[in-house]
């Protein structure tokens, strides 16, 4: 990410927007505890009724009509593996 994250204020929102993974194209309404977006989210999800703990790392943000929109995309290196839908055979 190039450009500097701006300060936000305790508890101030914003949207992080989720690529990759299990949760693409999910977004979820984060709160900001220390003056900043989170450089890294651990996102408890459910795959194939098994829960996994998936990884996801800061790319760049955007601001929309006064609200950030955060990108972060999967890091299937740091999350716990798990089987893809495809790859289930008739399990589906």
């Amino acid at each position: 990410m190039t450009d500097a994250q701006p300060t936000l204020s305790h508890g101030d929102e914003y949207i992080a927007i989720y690529s990759g993974g299990p949760n693409d194209g999910r977004t979820d309404t984060r709160i900001s505890t220390d003056g900043g977006f989170d450089t890294e989210i651990t996102v408890l999800t459910a795959v194939g009724g098994k829960e996994t703990l998936t990884d996801y790392t800061l790319v760049d943000f955007t601001e929309v009509g006064g609200q950030y929109h955060v990108n972060y995309t999967f890091d299937a290196k740091d999350s716990e593996p798990f089987d893809a839908p495809e790859d289930r055979g008739d399990r589906q």
